[in-house]
């Protein structure tokens, strides 16, 4: 349910804009001086602003300039000032739209509705990209290797050999440094079980284990054939 500040210093027509955009599902929150409507915009985070040029305490332009400078929310100027002149230097400062009284309700609830779309817009537009979701992920406290959130088992090694390239993506590990990680506690460990184990991971972890995403080996040398964490994700 959107959300509209509305200000509005006469108390009529301000509940008249209220109970109609709250049977066409808004949620209302009026305020009738500038002091006001200035407090409910820093709490209740609004969709759009329906702004009354003539307030008690404050030309409702300046608002409106106020608002613009610190936010990009929607903001419909509605008065009972028709004039060209009028209407031009409340757009010129910021105002999306401007609604001369005596107005249609349904045209304020048309026009309001074409500026909660455009506010959607622009919160979509800002918001960052959500991040993909990791593929295969460690819970190094748990000594637990997930890949799309299933559970797989590992053994003491092959969890130490993942761990080292979890916690440094990318980097290219040569076989005697893997080696020196895992020796000690594994006391079969040789510079061949390193292979094997590798060979386990990918079986478990890779969609193809012929063609690796996740763990690549670099080199074409038995012996100095080095491995390589592509990423963590």
């Amino acid at each position: 349910m959107s959300t509209i500040l509305l200000i509005e210093d006469d108390q009529s027509i301000a509940d008249m804009i209220s109970i109609y955009l709250s049977e066409e599902n808004y949620t209302v929150h009026s305020a009738s001086d500038a002091k006001q409507g200035k407090r409910l915009f820093q709490t209740i985070d609004p969709d759009v602003i329906i702004l009354d040029v003539m307030l008690p305490d404050m030309n409702g332009i300046e608002l409106c300039r106020e608002f613009r400078a610190n936010s990009l929310i929607p903001i419909m100027m509605i008065s009972a000032k028709s004039e060209v002149s009028e209407r031009v230097k409340a757009l010129v400062i910021g105002a999306d739209d401007y609604l001369c009284k005596p107005f249609s309700m349904r045209e304020l609830a048309a026009r309001t509705g074409a500026l909660v779309r455009r506010s959607a817009m622009s919160k979509a537009a800002a918001s960052p990209p959500p991040e993909p979701p990791q593929a295969v992920k460690l819970d190094i406290e748990k000594r637990s290797v997930f890949v799309h959130n299933v559970l797989v088992e590992t053994t003491y090694s092959e969890f130490e050999i993942m761990k080292h390239f979890w916690l440094h993506p990318g980097k290219v590990f040569s076989r005697e440094e893997l080696l020196n990680k895992i020796r000690g506690i594994d006391s079969f460990v040789t510079e061949r079980s390193v292979d094997v184990h590798i060979t386990n991971l990918r079986k478990k972890i890779e969609s193809d284990p012929k063609d690796p995403k996740h763990i690549k080996t670099v080199g074409v040398s038995d012996i100095n054939s080095s491995h390589k964490s592509v990423s963590n994700g």
